[in-house]
């Protein structure tokens, strides 16, 4: 997920169906524990998010309130046939919405995966 050591990450939308053994591999990554009411801009918000959840564009924006300038969400999504499954097509649709960029897609566990949200890059004048 490149994240470097000292990284703040804020984790949004645990839930006991999280994978618990990738949250640890993060953690030790980073050498921090997860923040959950920031103080100051974090580099990157972990995001769980099933598709009863609600309006996902809403929780990329929400997302977005504790973000530093250059941080990432990594929108974790449970994958094609497991429960909460989001469609690739509404994930497409809540970032464009949200006024982000949807930067790639990994496999992180069994049943979920990452999908990097950047802000888009602003063009040079």
């Amino acid at each position: 997920m490149g994240l470097r050591p000292g990284a703040v990450v804020q984790e949004l939308g645990w839930d006991e169906d999280t994978d618990d053994e990738l949250r640890l591999d993060i953690q030790e990554a980073v050498g921090e524990e997860f923040v959950y009411e920031a103080v100051d801009a974090v580099d990157c918000v972990l995001l769980w998010w099933r598709e009863d959840d609600g309006d996902l564009a809403d929780g990329l924006v929400d997302a977005l309130t504790d973000l530093g300038d250059g941080g990432r969400i990594w929108l974790m999504t449970p994958k094609i046939g497991q429960p909460g499954y989001v469609s690739a097509s509404d994930i497409s649709e809540a970032v464009l919405t949200a006024g982000l960029a949807e930067a790639n897609t990994a496999s992180v566990s069994p049943k979920w995966q990452a999908h990097k949200i950047v802000r888009p890059k602003v063009g040079r004048r």
